[in-house]
């Protein structure tokens, strides 16, 4: 009878979170976690509860915090295992006390960081339980405990919970069926995560890069995704653009402005990218290369090579393509032109390459578009699109240029423009295009430089009702070029590309 009663009361508990989820519909709708609350631009004490407020005010989906236990079985709020100097799991409550926070805060209580997050109804509290290096018995008491907490101040419909602690997280799962728990650290498949009932994941943006199969495998298995810590721009980006669910950050405040810029908030949905997370050649399913030394009709002095890390290598998230001076094929210089494979060609959306370009007198870097089938015959029938040009003799300027049949630079009249750019050299910039039915966008660093109109008469000038590819290289000399001579000084130059990124609507 005992036994049945307490089965009564868990259960009771169960129906209560669950209508408390359900009776709070008035939580922040946005992607924003602010790691140990938003602290940095205020220079507010991390996971104090000053930080936790400023979350709250911001309008933060969730504010994030630390839980340790201290050695008389306190649950205070701290990042590190030591406060100011004091170790947390080897002193009492009363010794923690013995310091302050840099506002004047003591050491928050659990208790009394949920009291003052569930004043308010918008920002989640996201309860990070650390494993105490004492033992399982320790980290499974601490899980015990705070589960216990949140319970008796009602606070379910608040809190989820993440921790580094895989079997921290499935004690959670067992005990507290319907909460949301994401695990850390990041050594957890999709599979074994989904097999053992996870809401969420939550990992280091980097992980994902590493294992480009786990975001379409956890978004499968209905898993939540989360990457932590997100603080530079590129970092917040990578995951905004493969529509994460939650961003992990020191820098609310940058994550907010980021999200309203991003293209997904546009309406455009990744198709496609290469982050070349990889290490040596370029990844063979998503690229290959033109090869030769022809000139390619542009009177070009470089060997196009084949697979050669020489000329094309990826490494530390970053493709470097390569000219030298070496000589090949009755040609002085060597460099490569990449190209997405066949099965990656598409028609209209927006494409983004984040570069750095070569500097030197005589370089010729370019990030560009070619049709698939050529449907319209060759070159330039059947069109090409310049998303970025550069000429070395022409420092800090770039172009972007369209050539059809009845616009091309062989009679003088292709459309394109030039615009300065602030160190193109020693800084990355984004360069993109936004291709639809009647019109091509060129942009770089989300500055419009140029708008190319469908004329609606025929495809001598507009032939881009096509699927294009995209093609990458550095071309030494040429007709363009190589008009002011090539500085041999200059070499090796490369070409640094940190991502690229098709979408679509």
């Amino acid at each position: 009878m005992k036994r049945l009663l307490i089965s009564t009361m868990f259960i009771g508990m169960i129906v209560t979170n669950t209508m408390a989820q359900k009776t709070i519909t008035t939580w922040n709708k946005n992607q924003v976690v602010a790691h140990r609350g938003a602290w940095k631009k205020l220079g507010l004490p991390e996971n104090s509860i000053a930080s936790l407020q400023q979350a709250v005010k911001l309008g933060c989906h969730g504010s994030e915090f630390d839980v340790h236990l201290s050695k008389d079985s306190v649950m205070v709020v701290n990042h590190d295992p030591n406060f100011l100097g004091i170790n947390i799991g080897k002193s009492t409550y009363k010794e923690l006390l013995a310091k302050k926070l840099s506002n004047g805060e003591s050491i928050p209580t659990l208790e009394s960081y949920l009291k003052a997050g569930m004043k308010q109804k918008k920002t989640k509290l996201i309860l990070e339980l650390k494993p105490q290096n004492l033992g399982r018995e320790r980290d499974s008491l601490l899980t015990a405990m705070a589960l216990k907490m949140v319970r008796k101040m009602k606070a379910e419909a608040w809190v989820e919970y993440i921790s580094f602690g895989y079997d921290i997280c499935t004690q959670i799962i067992g005990a507290m069926p319907g909460a949301k728990v994401q695990y850390l650290k990041g050594d957890a498949t999709p599979e074994k995560m989904n097999a053992d009932h996870f809401s969420g994941v939550d990992y280091h943006f980097s992980v994902y890069q590493k294992n480009v199969d786990y975001i379409p495998k956890f978004k499968k298995f209905g898993i939540t995704l989360n990457g932590w810590t997100a603080n530079l721009p590129q970092e917040i980006e990578y995951l905004l653009a493969n529509n994460f669910d939650y961003i992990t950050t020191n820098e609310p405040e940058l994550t907010f402005e980021l999200i309203k810029k991003s293209p997904v908030a546009k309406g455009w949905k990744l198709k496609w990218a290469d982050e070349f997370n990889g290490k040596g050649l370029p990844d063979p399913n998503n690229w290959t290369y033109d090869v030769g030394g022809s000139g390619w009709g542009n009177e070009e002095k470089q060997f196009y090579t084949n697979a050669d890390t020489l000329n094309a290598k990826v490494d530390k998230g970053v493709l470097s393509i390569i000219a030298r001076k070496a000589d090949k094929e009755n040609m002085k210089f060597t460099s490569a032109r990449v190209t997405t494979r066949k099965k990656f060609d598409w028609k209209y959306g927006r494409l983004e390459v984040r570069a750095m370009l070569p500097k030197g007198k005589g370089l010729w870097p370019a990030i560009w578009m070619l049709p698939g089938d050529w449907k319209y015959g060759n070159w330039p029938s059947s069109g090409e699109i310049d998303v970025m040009e550069h000429v070395g003799y022409e420092p800090d300027t770039v172009y972007t240029t369209v050539h059809t049949k009845s616009f091309n630079h062989k009679i003088n009249t292709q459309v394109g423009k030039g615009l300065k750019v602030i160190n193109p050299y020693t800084e990355y910039h984004l360069y993109a295009i936004e291709w639809f039915a009647d019109h091509i966008d060129f942009f770089i660093d989300d500055q419009k430089a140029l708008t190319f109109k469908n004329s609606g008469k025929g495809s001598e000038q507009w032939p881009f009702d096509q699927s294009f590819h995209l093609l990458m290289n550095v071309a030494v000399g040429g007709g363009w070029g190589g008009k002011k001579g090539i500085d041999e000084s200059v070499f090796p130059a490369e070409m640094k590309v940190d991502y690229v990124r098709v979408y679509q609507k």
